[in-house]
């Protein structure tokens, strides 16, 4: 080999080692429209927050849990009878669903109430400790005193915590989880909401007409909150809690994310 060409070799490998080794200005990358702008994240949701509603007559707390912070509210009791006890694994439930599913909530608040009445279920009686159907003890027009529906209106701290919830985050819908009667009622304002709710679940609406001193009286008739009442069947107390979810989380999520009328 030439010495001419041992230094030609020699200055090629020199320039190829400097090439790799990172020594020369790289061709820019291709720019990507929007990759300078600052990335969106999702509207942050705030904690759950627990709300003291008061106290039953032996001294349970009667608790709200608040999810979201949006100016659409809707209210969620179950168990305001003791004994009708499937509702509160059922709304306990749509807690967990609703942490896990921060989405629903935009735009939104929902304020549950698992147990309205644990006096009563921890008794496993339809009334509270003193045998007043708290169903039965709201003030409304049509009422009746007595020792069952209460002497007096709003006699019982259950049903006052009740009220104070209702009256503190004025909600655009309430829904009451009962039992037995296999269907879902309604009152005030409420058809269209029932209807609704109907096409998540197998429930079919019947209107029962609202009883003297009910919520649903007070609530829907009085205030014209659109009120329904998602009565499962008797044998839901003995499902477990997915299967509850599997048969109804659907029509609870379903009264979360209802838009109302625009007549309303």
């Amino acid at each position: 080999m030439s010495k001419r060409w041992s230094k030609g070799l020699v200055l090629a490998s020199l320039l190829v080692a400097v090439g790799l080794s990172g020594c020369y200005e790289p061709e820019p990358r291709p720019r990507i429209i929007g990759q300078d702008r600052p990335v969106a994240m999702p509207a942050r949701q705030t904690a759950p927050q627990s709300r003291m509603l008061g106290r039953s007559v032996q001294g349970r707390p009667i608790v709200a849990q608040i999810l979201g912070n949006g100016s659409d509210t809707t209210l969620i009791l179950a168990t305001i009878h003791g004994d009708e006890a499937a509702g509160t694994p059922l709304v306990r439930k749509l807690a967990d669903h609703l942490a896990a599913n921060p989405q629903v909530l935009e735009g939104r608040r929902v304020v549950l109430v698992p147990s309205a009445n644990p006096d009563g279920a921890a008794a496993g009686t339809r009334e509270n400790i003193r045998g007043v159907d708290l169903n039965r003890n709201f003030q409304t027009a049509n009422r009746v005193d007595n020792a069952t529906n209460g002497l007096r209106p709003l006699s019982e701290p259950e049903t006052q915590a009740l009220q104070r919830a209702i009256q503190e985050f004025r909600p655009d819908r309430i829904i009451s989880v009962h039992q037995p009667l296999d269907c879902i009622d309604y009152d005030g304002p409420g058809r269209e909401l029932a209807a609704y709710l109907a096409r998540f679940c197998r429930l079919p609406v019947k209107k029962l007409g609202a009883r003297p001193g009910s919520l649903g009286s007070y609530s829907g008739e009085h205030l014209g909150i659109p009120t329904v009442t998602l009565e499962l069947p008797a044998g839901a107390t003995g499902l477990d809690e997915a299967r509850l979810w599997s048969l109804y989380g659907p029509a609870m999520t379903a009264a979360i994310t209802y838009s109302l009328p625009a007549s309303k």
